[in-house]
């Protein structure tokens, strides 16, 4: 049975943290359907237009409501995740995506929900290097890693700011799929980071 990897979109999503990953997993899971794995964009509130925190307007290609079971979820961050962080409705819905079968990971000040929502207690994290201390704020019993670019904590996986969730969504393919793959999706989208500066 083919498993589901959704990124979640919704209004003032910083666009790089939800299209880094996808690129990734999305390539992934195109390039290598008999892994088991789709990627999806989910909508937030619906499946129609969300506009990013930089002003891309994107379309998620399903609702919450309709997305079924999310066996891997990626909760990017922006405006709209540090407001996410007071709707407890949607909290709840976060808490009900973590189980022992299913990987829960965030990008940037995505953290801040999962926060939260009580999944980061007693546990490493790390998020967008200017939230660091918003997140230990939430949650004090978090081990706040500010000099990674992510944190795999098995079922929890979260990413420092906007690119490093790139990294992250690499290590998952690596995790779940082999070093091998990584390595080929890696290479598909040339991603070889020599800054300029």
């Amino acid at each position: 049975m083919t498993k589901t990897i959704a990124i979640l979109l919704f209004d003032g999503v910083q666009e790089l943290d939800a299209i880094g990953p996808f690129e990734v997993l999305g390539g992934w899971t195109r390039m290598h359907p008999d892994d088991g794995w789709r990627t999806t964009t989910v909508g937030r509130s619906g499946d129609g237009p969300v506009r990013g925190g930089g002003g891309l307007v994107m379309t998620p290609q399903v609702s919450l409501e309709d997305v079924g079971h999310i066996d891997l979820l990626v909760y990017p961050g922006g405006r709209g995740a540090r407001e996410a962080v007071d709707d407890i409705a949607h909290l709840d819905w976060v808490r009900g995506q973590a189980g022992d079968d299913q990987i829960t990971t965030s990008v940037c000040t995505g953290a801040l929900v999962l926060a939260a929502a009580g999944l980061l207690k007693n546990r490493p994290a790390t998020t967008h290097w200017g939230a660091l201390e918003r997140l230990a704020a939430i949650d004090p019993t978090i081990e706040v890693r500010p000099d990674e670019r992510y944190v795999d904590d098995g079922d929890i996986v979260t990413a420092a700011g906007i690119s490093a969730g790139i990294d992250m969504a690499l290590h998952l393919v690596a995790r779940l799929a082999g070093d091998d793959r990584a390595r080929t999706v890696r290479r598909f989208l040339q991603y070889d980071p020599a800054p300029p500066v």
